[in-house]
């Protein structure tokens, strides 16, 4: 079983994990998807209606079964807050250069970083922990997703890759897709990024998440080496069984 203290762990040893985005702010769905086994959660405030109220209940939500949550965070700005509330690591979006990718990793450590300290939080247990272990307990346990989904940051990406403190790159193929600008169902430009993504992750040895619509697609990015794979969303569940259900009733009753 993945837990918040395993999963960065886990993740680094090449261990296939499969989670989900939360796009919907509300506890119970985190509740569910943790209580049916998924190794973790994504709280995508990025694209999704979530506050640091509702970003907090979430995480409340995900502590209740020891679900893994990171949190894809819309900039830079909002990495404390998410930190101080809980979550195992961040998810970051359009990391374009080596340099960025620095400054961002230095925010999520207190030793050798810029981490504003605070005890008084979830993430502190509510000041019920000595200071020094709650340092050294969030530096060991952090997670730092770098999000590759722009042209521009396939020139820097095996430097990227390199920075000390990224612990995964997600191949953004949404937004690459978007960039080139290719309606073709498997446009190239976007299968050679992904192959680029890969090699540069390889090469660095470490982990590559990717989001996947289906079981296909998890296959054909564990192929590439991924083992972090991000499945559907709770909408995406959502829409996907109550159609199901809508359709299986219909058919049955007329």
């Amino acid at each position: 079983m993945t837990t918040a203290s395993t999963f960065r762990q886990r993740m680094l040893g090449g261990q296939k994990l499969v989670g989900t985005f939360l796009k919907t702010p509300t506890g119970h769905g985190t509740e569910i998807l943790g209580d049916i086994g998924y190794d973790f959660v994504v709280i995508d405030q990025e694209h999704g209606p979530f506050d640091r109220t509702s970003s907090d209940i979430a995480l409340m939500a995900a502590r209740a079964t020891d679900t893994p949550a990171l949190v894809r965070v819309p900039g830079p700005e909002a990495i404390l807050s998410v930190l101080d509330c809980g979550a195992t690591g961040v998810l970051v979006p359009h990391v374009k250069s080596a340099a960025y990718a620095r400054e961002v990793a230095a925010m999520l450590r207190y030793r050798g970083g810029s981490r504003g300290f605070a005890t008084s939080t979830r993430a502190g247990r509510y000041s019920g922990i000595p200071m020094w272990r709650h340092i050294a307990d969030s530096d060991a346990r952090m997670v730092f997703v770098a999000q590759i989904e722009d042209p521009v940051a396939l020139d820097e990406i095996d430097a990227i890759a390199a920075v000390d403190g990224v612990d995964s790159l997600f191949i953004g193929r949404g937004d690459l897709t978007a960039a080139f600008g290719d309606e073709s169902k498997d446009p190239p430009d976007v299968l050679r990024a992904v192959e680029r993504i890969s090699e540069a992750a390889r090469k660095a040895n470490k982990p590559i998440s990717v989001y996947v619509g289906n079981a296909s697609e998890a296959a054909w990015l564990n192929s590439l080496g991924a083992n972090v794979f991000v499945l559907s969303s709770d909408q995406g569940f959502l829409r996907q069984a109550a159609t199901a259900a809508l359709r299986d009733v219909r058919d049955k009753v007329g």
